[in-house]
């Protein structure tokens, strides 16, 4: 068993955030109890706990099993938020109440993350829905690999959701006239929705909470060279692809694509303001001003934008509805898996920063990308490696993060966004692929890929 440590808070009140810890995070400690206060430092000893049992994580595994089959054996049963708030509480209560009895701190510490997370994306999610391009260009393989290249740029500061929502119309919209656009959204999922937002903690949820754990907010631009080398790679394969699509285009098509043109035209220029306050909140301020100031700008984002531009981006709740409530259950479900992750975590044989990148990278192709993330950082904690950055060696966190931001691309699961343009694709006409035809066009484009990424940085 660890043994007991001391937390000391600088301010002599007892907070999450303002206790700082050797040996043991939160989740493995408990019982705090105030030693001392006035005119020092505030002083606490905390009792080390055991680990969970191991039948504990069965709920997050439910969790993640959950969101990862309903949306395909009961499509529309899942439709409904109501469904999934039950499917959460079902399955999240239980260790909420276990946890509240056994470690109230890592409660709170939990709870605090689960907030931040959630503003943070409401507040990308609302700015960037009051933002409209409309524009039907020439669709020319280069003005295609154009869109990608800026939206693979935009997703890292605005996050992968906001550049998809922001770029996917006008992206459907310029390829109308064309037959074959349905490599064209494959694409746009591998670089804008998912491999694009590498850079900062905006751009994709895993990197977001590695910055709720600690992780600076410059280290993520360590990553820029896998970032770079993927997305060269992708659209130098993009533009060959539909190079090839274009000549195998009809006379027709391509009349019609020239007679039919409309510049490029923004509406709601001023939330790219209200985009900038968000990313100096999150670059420069800590909780809770960073998420008084996320809401208040969101809240000036809806209220400065004029409704009709909402309803042509096909602005609605329900998605941050889902959000929340899905990962109200996530939040509460892995506290006991990352807790053994971390006491426990060496036992599973996962050492080197390649294995790291390719067990994150997998299991987010199926998984949520953003738990799968927390539980490979719990796990590289729990080695007694060095200790870098929020316990870890720089390497090894480099591929976690690699691998659950770029591998979220191999499914139409792994990435909140994916099905999002999917759903948006269709809807403009455009067949896409089933599930498993997706993966087809997934392992034979970016799994060569993955493997030059592993020989190259891990």
């Amino acid at each position: 068993m660890p043994r007991p440590t001391a937390w000391v808070n600088d301010n002599c009140i007892p907070s999450v955030r303002g206790l700082r810890y050797r040996n043991n995070p939160p989740d493995a400690l408990a019982g705090v109890r105030r030693r001392g206060c006035i005119g020092e430092p505030a002083v606490y000893t905390v009792r080390a706990l055991s680990p969970p049992p191991l039948y504990t994580v069965l709920p997050f595994v439910a969790m993640l099993l959950t969101i990862a089959m309903f949306p395909l054996v009961l499509p529309h049963w899942w439709e409904s938020n109501r469904n999934k708030s039950i499917v959460a509480a079902a399955l999240g209560l239980p260790v909420l109440g276990m946890y509240a009895a056994r470690n109230p701190l890592a409660l709170l510490h939990t709870g605090e993350e689960y907030v931040s997370f959630l503003v943070l994306l409401a507040g990308l999610y609302v700015i960037s829905g009051g933002v409209l391009m409309r524009g039907d260009l020439a669709a020319t393989p280069l003005t295609n690999t154009a869109f990608l290249a800026v939206g693979g740029v935009l997703a890292s500061f605005v996050g992968t959701t906001g550049a998809s929502m922001l770029l996917v119309r006008p992206l459907l919209q310029t390829n109308s006239e064309r037959r074959r656009v349905k490599h064209t959204v494959i694409f746009f999922i591998f670089v804008v929705s998912n491999i694009g937002g590498m850079l900062t903690p905006l751009g994709d949820p895993p990197l977001f909470l590695g910055y709720l754990q600690g992780v600076p907010f410059t280290w993520t631009f360590r990553l820029w060279r896998p970032w770079a080398f993927m997305l060269a790679v992708l659209l130098a394969a993009y533009f060959a692809w539909d190079s090839t699509q274009y000549a195998r285009e009809g006379l027709a098509a391509l009349r019609r694509d020239r007679e039919r043109r409309e510049p490029l035209r923004v509406a709601g220029g001023l939330n790219v303001l209200w985009l900038a306050g968000v990313l100096a909140a999150v670059a420069f301020l800590r909780e809770p001003a960073r998420e008084a100031i996320i809401v208040a700008l969101a809240a000036l984002s809806l209220w400065r934008t004029p409704e009709a531009i909402r309803r042509a981006n096909g602005f609605t709740a329900y998605p941050m509805i889902e959000v929340a409530v899905l990962f109200f259950g996530i939040f509460l479900t892995m506290m006991p898996a990352l807790e053994l992750l971390r006491l426990r975590g060496g036992e599973l044989g996962v050492r080197e920063p390649w294995q790291f990148f390719w067990a994150t990278g997998v299991l987010s192709s199926f998984l949520d990308n953003a738990p799968t993330y927390l539980t490979f950082l719990a796990l590289g904690q729990g080695l007694g490696l060095a200790n870098e950055v929020v316990g870890v060696p720089h390497a090894v966190l480099a591929a976690i993060s690699v691998g659950a931001v770029a591998m979220g691309a191999n499914t139409y699961i792994g990435n909140a966004p994916n099905f999002m343009v999917k759903a948006i694709a269709e809807e403009a006409g455009v067949r896409m692929p089933s599930f498993l035809g997706y993966m087809a066009y997934s392992a034979a484009v970016l799994i060569p890929l993955f493997a030059a990424v592993t020989i190259l940085f891990f």
